[in-house]
């Protein structure tokens, strides 16, 4: 579990960087492959991340390859792993913490 935490922080990082206004190639490379090693992928796939990234960086433009490799793992990950990253709470812990509020105590 703490494994896919960690992978879904990485992924975090990647669309923070993504979607940001400092659109740092390093950064993007940075999180495909530590998400790459963390998943313990073959040099195979690591080689086409890599030339993936290369390509990107001389057309400007993130690779497709790359957006679907990231996506394709938050996809595979468990989605209490995914929510613990992005620092959302769990509906049943917010629905328990509102039954405890009665119309007296406002």
């Amino acid at each position: 579990m703490a494994g896919e935490i960690y992978q879904a922080q990485v992924i975090k990082n990647f669309f923070d960087t993504i979607t940001g206004t400092d659109r740092n190639l390093t950064r993007i490379y940075m999180c495909v492959m530590s998400l790459a090693k963390l998943r313990m992928e073959s040099p195979e796939k690591m080689v086409h991340l890599l030339d993936q990234i290369k390509k990107s960086k001389i057309k400007k433009e993130l690779s497709v390859d790359i957006l679907d490799y990231v996506c394709d793992v938050a996809v595979q990950l468990e989605i209490n792993a995914v929510q613990t990253a992005f620092g959302v709470k769990d509906i049943r812990e917010l629905a328990q913490d509102f039954s405890g509020i009665s119309v007296d105590s406002l």
